[in-house]
């Protein structure tokens, strides 16, 4: 998986390696280098093809923002996503490359997940982003059966700090990479949320022709 980059329009400015000091603080800071897509999840390689894969939107209405109070930060050190067999044990940081584009896994890390450092850390106020791949050119990874995941279902995310960030899934979205929903996952928040991105869709010229995205809120 890749990030490429925002048509010449784009009104929104390159960002720099430099971290962000206010982490997402308005959405129009970002650019579709941070938001447009993930593109190198394709098939084909040593590795037996992962299916193509397309799920359902849905969405429910955000839980009261009274609902849980957000956690202090501490990095995160694994996933859980008991829907989609997913048991990482550790958590990749995830920066800017020298394209200014979000950094993804390697393929040789292809069961490990991603977390962005520009961002908060899960369970802090705001929107973390975490991102896995669905698969690669060696054949499937992490987030194979994503799938397999609906509302309501569980996200869960240790911490540094021995603690569990867990988090329901309240929306799934699975989007052309040319219409990624930029500010919908990016955008500032006052709530702790959290935002799972991977790939999805038919395989085009080596890649993955979408993005599936899960949009979750912290809960007790």
């Amino acid at each position: 998986m890749s990030t490429p980059t925002e048509e010449a329009s784009a009104p929104t400015p390159v960002p720099t390696k430099r971290r962000p000091t206010t982490r997402i603080a308005a959405a129009a800071t970002l650019t579709a280098a941070l938001g447009i897509g993930l593109i190198a999840c394709g098939q084909g390689g040593s590795g037996p093809p992962a299916p193509d894969v397309k799920v359902d939107n849905a969405a429910a209405a955000p839980t009261a923002r009274t609902a849980h109070t957000p956690l202090e930060k501490s990095r995160p050190t694994g996933l859980r996503i008991p829907a989609a067999g997913v048991d990482a044990t550790s958590m990749l940081g995830l920066d800017l490359g020298p394209d200014d584009a979000l950094d993804v896994p390697p393929v040789d890390k292809a069961d490990e997940p991603g977390w962005w450092t520009g961002g908060v850390t899960p369970g802090e106020k705001g929107a973390a982003v975490l991102v896995a791949h669905y698969d690669t050119a060696k054949g499937p990874a992490l987030m194979k059966d994503v799938g397999k995941v609906r509302m309501g279902d569980k996200i869960e995310v240790p911490r540094a700090d021995g603690s569990t960030a867990t988090f329901k899934v309240r929306a799934i979205e699975q989007v052309d990479k040319q219409n990624f929903p930029t500010h919908k996952v990016y955008g500032a928040t006052d709530r702790p949320e959290l935002r799972l991105l991977t790939c999805g869709g038919p395989v085009k010229d080596g890649h993955r022709t979408d993005n599936i995205i899960l949009y979750a809120d912290l809960t007790p």
